[in-house]
């Protein structure tokens, strides 16, 4: 397994690179790392529109005897283990079009989560050799996570180029003007009206509504209704993790930074160094403030886009329900409905962004009724979906995960997509029961 990479390694490669290439790894990227040696050729592979540029060399038959074998050997440098290779770079004409990048550090590659990402940066040219460096960044760790911020990776990235200073300076250019305001509210002794301003965030209700409105505006529809639009799990997706997050970052770093500096010009100290050393506990509880709150804000904002596919699509639930002890986020009709012979269709839809380790609360809180786990996260591995399944939990996911080849839902019995749950779990199987009826319940 790599070296999990600091974001402060990767930020200083990044700040002198003209160019990167950036690639969420498929499962075949990277599974050949976790197999007996020789079973699969080692290496990842290069879509035909990412060596289509002039960013990686061009190949050349170097065996007329194999006509069908386009290759070039660059010069790579693996930022995780240290390494330096002489790697491969070659396209078998007769089997499609992606190219095969070989020669590269199993260890890299090997134990990765789902959807962790290659980065890749041109360096110029090494004794004749197009030279590159590359980094491997597991989509569990922190520097992922600033990677998908830093360069705005939507829900439906696969690979693509960036200019690593375009978006740099884009972060530090929103970042100037807050800098401007707060230093005019300082200067003009009126930081404690900007700080009560930006005192109390957008509740999650709110952020969800703005996200919806938007979302719908864009694409001049009126409902999220789920057995009218094509992919409403890919909706849900856009809207929380693109949508609402954005509008949520723009919010939360007014107010973070107001608070922080608040504390740091109180006038309850004689110094900086002072309050930052006396401040410091009043700092802490504000930035894990800042961390509860984004966790607790996912969770929330993927709820209300949930009930709002409900609300839209007519079907009956009870948000939140309390029942003998357990409150499950999701119950169809009501949750009456869990208790005596309706509860043979009935269904308990619990919602997590990400899943982890919890999915197994989930499966101690013990339902008569069919039990469906709806998520977001493209990052849970082959072997807790099996144990899933062994629990008696479908999973239901955004439909470009189902089939996304950097996941590993594909195959899998007990994973659903957003449309199969409310087209076959809910329009097919319970229509007398869930659809008709008054709506019990809304987070709005």
């Amino acid at each position: 397994m790599a070296t999990e990479l600091e974001w402060d390694e990767l930020h200083q490669r990044l700040v002198t690179t003209e160019i990167v290439w950036l690639k969420k790894l498929s499962r075949n990227d990277c599974s050949w790392a976790d197999a007996p040696k020789d079973l699969h050729q080692a290496g990842f592979y290069v879509p035909r529109d990412a060596r289509a540029g002039d960013f990686f060399p061009q190949l050349t038959n170097r065996n007329p005897s194999k006509p069908h074998i386009f290759e070039a050997e660059i010069q790579t440098e693996w930022l995780g283990s240290d390494e330096q290779r002489l790697s491969r770079l070659v396209h078998y004409s007769n089997k499609g079009h992606e190219t095969h990048v070989t020669r590269v550090p199993r260890e890299e590659f090997s134990g990765l989560t789902p959807a962790s990402l290659l980065i890749c940066g041109r360096v110029g040219m090494y004794e004749g050799t197009a030279a590159y460096w590359f980094a491997i960044v597991d989509s569990a760790s922190e520097a992922a996570s600033i990677l998908e911020s830093v360069f705005d990776l939507g829900v439906g990235f696969h690979n693509g180029f960036f200019k690593p200073e375009e978006y740099l300076r884009a972060a530090r250019d929103a970042t100037d003007i807050l800098i401007e305001e707060l230093r005019l509210a300082l200067a003009e002794g009126t930081l404690d009206r900007y700080v009560a301003g930006a005192a109390t965030l957008p509740s999650s209700d709110r952020l969800a509504s703005l996200a919806q409105a938007e979302y719908l505006n864009e694409r001049k529809i009126s409902a999220l209704n789920p057995f009218t639009l094509a992919c409403p799990g890919d909706a849900v997706m856009e809207i929380s993790r693109d949508v609402e997050y954005r509008l949520y970052k723009a919010a939360e770093i007014r107010h973070r930074a107001g608070d922080v500096l608040r504390i740091l010009t109180s006038g309850a100290h004689p110094d900086l160094a002072s309050a930052v050393v006396r401040g410091y506990p009043e700092l802490t509880a504000t930035f894990l403030s800042a961390s509860q709150h984004r966790k607790s804000r996912a969770g929330r904002s993927f709820e209300n886009h949930i009930a709002r596919l409900l609300e839209d699509g007519g079907v009956a639930f009870k948000a939140q329900a309390v029942t003998g002890g357990r409150r499950p986020d999701f119950v169809m009709p009501e949750a009456s409905a869990l208790r005596g012979p309706a509860a043979a269709s009935a269904i308990v839809l619990s919602a997590k962004t990400t899943l982890r380790e919890r999915w197994k609360q989930i499966a101690l809180e013990r339902f008569d009724a069919s039990l469906f786990l709806a998520t977001v996260d493209d990052r849970i591995s082959s072997d807790a979906i099996n144990d899933m399944a062994t629990q008696q939990i479908c999973l239901v996911v955004p439909e470009s995960l189902k089939k996304a080849k950097e996941t590993d839902y594909g195959g899998k019995a007990n994973v659903i997509t957003f449309k199969e749950f409310f087209e076959v779990e809910v329009l097919a199987k319970r229509k007398d029961q869930l659809l008709g009826r008054p709506k019990v319940s809304s987070l709005f």
